[in-house]
């Protein structure tokens, strides 16, 4: 397959070829409102153009810090376009995780939402040697140049200038820096190729078969390569029409609005959903909730063969068509997913309870797994060939092998070129001519792959032997109604437990048993205290003895972003954890 030389080249036939048909649709004054691809092109060149005036030189970083929104794609593309590298920064980050990041790419421009992301590069200014510029995507500020005023500098810089820039991008040249979000250390800067983004987009969309003019809500931070990919490269690759959600808290009364195509989401989202859907269950009238019932059994059965690409039988088939029009057509409006053929999700493990019940609501999910070293995706998951357990096969195009000590291996056009300024750590990433993921997996003889650990995750007992947390945790929060689960016990003589609880679930079972609904007083319960370890021992009886949780401990609120134990993408930051819940690790050891 020819590919372009970047995804800029791409953005700029489209603006040619589809003119006044919408691409983006933002909100204003309470309704979506569109941008055509014309306009989205032109205002991509004039963001790069405004960008130069400011200064920009080919091969400068340009930090982005804000929600998702038009501006976050001009300012991409438009320092893209002038030769410059975009570098994603999450909106929850503190100003010294802004710091950091700005000062080791040497970012001479910032780009930021709104003033309150404004004041956290103020309170770090004096740390930014090389910050020349900061730009407002909305309000203004002395200190700051305004969104429309960069576009309006845009004047400054002749159109011939920009063409040059955009006619110099090779396939090899640094496209974006994506920064890992920090689970083991400071976040390191994975270099993105513009043939990376490229080639990435062309070989997702052939092996998914996503057609083209899709409809999807842009929602889960644009500083993650997942984002990223779908609904940016993807988007011009597939000439999607991308909504972009007014905020995480709003998503629900945006899927309403926007009704998407495709939606993908990180597991921790549609557990929340779960959560929810399975209260409203709870409540719903008895000979309601009987059909349902009857109706998940044949959604159940129907799907266990349509997803591995076998024909259900004829009853089950009509079953399915009608329980489809009767039932779900209804609860899949309700969520704005009526219209939607592909559910999406990867970042993290997902439960098989998760997976089970939206399967039986007529909503399979899809698994994908990849990192950001290998721009998404390494394997995918797609209709007729996913398996539970498994995270489909990899990609066409890719080699995906198993080391001696179970690491998977990718090597492909999708690889990074390696870390950011880090040399010693890009040669052991990239040891051999392979990515070393740091996962640890297996494939099947059908070549689906499976992830059992990440490598620096493994807890070596003191026994010596190796338990596998993830697939542990996993477990644990299909425990009703727990919310996150981390597992401990690295050169101990067991293996212990912190869970929290999901505030959704947990206010469901204490109404259901007539308990108290605050945290603190359910924590100390008894009565949850024995549905938790009915749980687990549920759960120690499948396990080999190494493995079981011999204790645990229930947290009283749940992990977040904004405490520290979890990432922007809500995997869990276990240092933190053991750190900040030190006193309750020892507890659960005392007389070991």
């Amino acid at each position: 397959m020819e590919l372009p030389k970047s995804i800029v080249h791409v953005l700029r036939a489209r603006g040619r070829e589809l003119g006044d048909t919408p691409a983006l649709w933002s909100k204003r004054n309470g309704s979506y409102q569109p941008t055509s691809w014309r306009e989205y092109a032109s205002l991509v060149e004039r963001t790069g153009r405004g960008l130069m005036t400011l200064g920009l030189k080919p091969g400068q970083a340009v930090g982005i810090l804000g929600f998702n929104r038009i501006e976050w794609h001009l300012a991409a593309y438009g320092a893209m376009s002038a030769g410059g590298t975009p570098v994603g920064i999450y909106v929850t980050s503190s100003p010294e995780q802004i710091q950091y990041i700005v000062h080791h790419c040497e970012a001479p421009i910032v780009v930021v939402e709104n003033l309150a992301q404004l004041e956290k590069v103020r309170a770090q200014r004096a740390n930014l040697p090389h910050l020349k510029h900061v730009v407002l995507m909305e309000g203004r500020a002395d200190d700051a140049v305004s969104f429309d005023d960069l576009l309006a500098r845009a004047d400054g810089t002749p159109r011939e200038d920009l063409d040059a820039r955009v006619a110099g991008l090779e396939p090899e040249g640094l496209a974006t820096l994506i920064y890992t979000s920090g689970t083991t250390g400071p976040p390191k800067g994975v270099e993105i190729t513009h043939k990376n983004v490229v080639w990435t987009a062309a070989y997702l969309t052939k092996c998914v078969g996503a057609p083209e003019g899709e409809i999807l809500i842009s929602y889960l931070p644009l500083s993650h390569i997942a984002e990223q990919l779908v609904s940016m490269h993807c988007g011009v690759w597939n000439r999607f029409e991308v909504y972009f959600a007014e905020s995480l808290e709003k998503l629900p009364e945006n899927l309403r609005e926007v009704r998407p195509t495709l939606f993908f989401a990180v597991p921790r989202v549609w557990e929340k959903f779960k959560a929810r859907l399975e209260d409203a269950i709870a409540q719903a009238p008895a000979q309601r909730k009987k059909l349902l019932a009857r109706a998940q059994k044949v959604a159940t059965a129907y799907h266990e063969r349509a997803m591995v690409s076998e024909k259900p039988g004829p009853l089950v088939a009509l079953q399915y068509a009608i329980f489809k029009r009767l039932v779900f057509s209804k609860l899949h409006a309700r969520l704005g997913l009526e219209r939607c053929k592909l559910f999406g999700t990867s970042a993290a493990p997902i439960g098989r309870d998760v997976l089970e019940f939206f399967r039986a609501i007529d909503v399979p999910l899809l698994e994908t797994y990849g990192q950001s070293e290998v721009t998404g995706p390494t394997s995918v998951s797609i209709p007729g060939a996913a398996r539970f357990g498994f995270l489909g096969r990899p990609m066409p195009g890719l080699t995906v092998r198993i080391a001696e000590d179970g690491e998977i291996l990718v090597k492909g056009d999708n690889v990074c070129k390696g870390y950011h300024k880090e040399p010693a750590a890009t040669a052991e990433l990239l040891e051999g001519g392979w990515m070393h993921s740091g996962d640890v997996g297996e494939i099947d003889a059908q070549g689906y792959l499976r992830i059992t650990d990440r490598k620096k995750d493994l807890i070596v007992t003191s026994g010596g032997k190796k338990a596998a947390p993830q697939e542990l945790e996993k477990h644990l929060r299909a425990i009703f109604p727990v919310g996150n689960a981390v597992v401990v016990g690295e050169s101990r003589n067991y293996l212990c437990a912190l869970l929290t609880l999901d505030p959704d679930a947990a206010k469901r079972f204490a109404r259901e048993r007539g308990l108290p609904e605050d945290p603190g007083a359910l924590v100390a319960n008894p009565t949850l205290q024995a549905q938790l370890q009915q749980g687990v021992d549920a759960l120690n009886g499948k396990l080999a003895k190494w493995e079981t949780i011999k204790r645990f401990e229930i947290l009283p609120s749940d992990f977040t972003v904004e405490g520290g134990e979890l990432t922007p993408t809500l995997k869990i930051k276990r240092k933190v954890v053991a750190e900040k819940y030190r006193a309750n690790i020892e507890r659960m050891y005392e007389g070991d």
